[in-house]
């Protein structure tokens, strides 16, 4: 797909696993909401007819066999080029007349990435009990670990500039794939944007695919890793700490207690306790290399963006010299 300075290209990206009943709606939608877009459908392995309906209603429509929505993101950002993506779910729960709010800050270049917040017409009809609690801790946790002040982490009604799309490296591969770029654009600095937008129930016969507890758990998981990964200074130096004190209260105990002679108790205790101050070093000195290795990338990766860009704007120099 060629790239216009003077008209942007906008792809409008559909990951689907059996939406035959939402996705021609779906479709129509967005290319009534956005014209001037190209909607491409990717067919997660659907056994209803997803992919036959979305490319009868006019969507460009690609197959991914890997099953997983993360596959799915991972295929879309290497098969589709475009200067701002607006991503969504083929169930009709996403309003496609916001999209033009929603890709907006992209265009006019002051947001890296634009993430729906997701406000309930009806919250029980369009949530599970435990999904509202499931995205209050997950929300928490990541803004208290990365000091954000986002108010939805799992949206999947995403809009991103073509630099997030070429730069975000994909790692999970299944519902904890919004997390985890979430994550990756707080650690990278990109500057996120929230539009509040209504989230619809399904209609009926179109059922969610999310399993509350095994996905929740897979993302409190993807958290951890994340934290342990984007933030090891304070990962593994809040580990030292605790072992740390549990090293003083130990000691403290030894020190304070009345010992029979030849007790073989006390003996333990002191081993104990200089091994949890071995393991507290230990612990702080792998986040100080780790966190060094992270920076360390973090400039290579900066310079690397640098340079692209640099020469994108000279290609696009070239281009624009040629048609004139």
């Amino acid at each position: 797909m060629s790239r216009s300075s003077s008209s942007p290209t906008i792809a409008v990206l559909l990951p689907c696993y059996n939406e035959a009943a939402t996705i021609e709606k779906v479709v129509r939608d967005f290319q009534q909401a956005l014209p001037e877009a190209t909607v491409y459908v990717f067919d997660n392995n659907s056994n209803d007819g997803t992919g036959e309906i979305a490319e009868k209603a006019g969507a460009v429509v690609f197959t991914e066999k890997r099953q997983g929505k993360g596959f799915v993101v991972e295929s879309m950002f290497e098969q589709v080029e475009a200067d701002c993506y607006l991503m969504a779910d083929g169930d009709d729960t996403y309003p496609a007349k916001r999209a033009r709010e929603m890709i907006a800050p992209v265009l006019d270049g002051t947001a890296d990435m634009v993430v729906g917040r997701r406000i309930a017409r009806d919250r029980d009809a369009a949530y599970r009990r435990f999904h509202v609690f499931g995205n209050w801790l997950v929300c928490k946790l990541i803004n208290v670990i990365f000091g954000a002040n986002l108010g939805d982490i799992m949206s999947g009604y995403r809009a991103f500039s073509r630099e997030v799309a070429l730069n975000l490296p994909i790692m999970a591969y299944g519902f904890d794939i919004e997390t985890e770029m979430t994550v990756q654009a707080l650690y990278r600095k990109w500057v996120i944007e929230e539009v509040d937008i209504i989230y619809g129930e399904r209609p009926e016969g179109s059922e969610s695919k999310l399993s509350t507890f095994r996905d929740g758990f897979r993302v409190l998981f993807r958290i951890l890793n994340l934290f342990r990964s984007y933030k090891p200074l304070t990962f593994f130096g809040g580990m030292g700490i605790l072992f740390f004190v549990m090293a003083i209260a130990t000691g403290t105990v030894v020190y304070l207690t009345e010992w029979s002679p030849g007790t073989a108790w006390r003996t333990a205790l002191i081993v104990m306790a200089a091994t949890l101050v071995a393991m507290s070093l230990i612990a702080a000195s792998i986040g100080l290399i780790v966190q060094l290795v992270n920076f360390r990338f973090l400039e290579l990766d900066s310079v690397l963006r640098r340079h692209r860009r640099r020469m994108e704007k000279t290609q696009a120099s070239r281009t624009d010299k040629e048609q004139s």
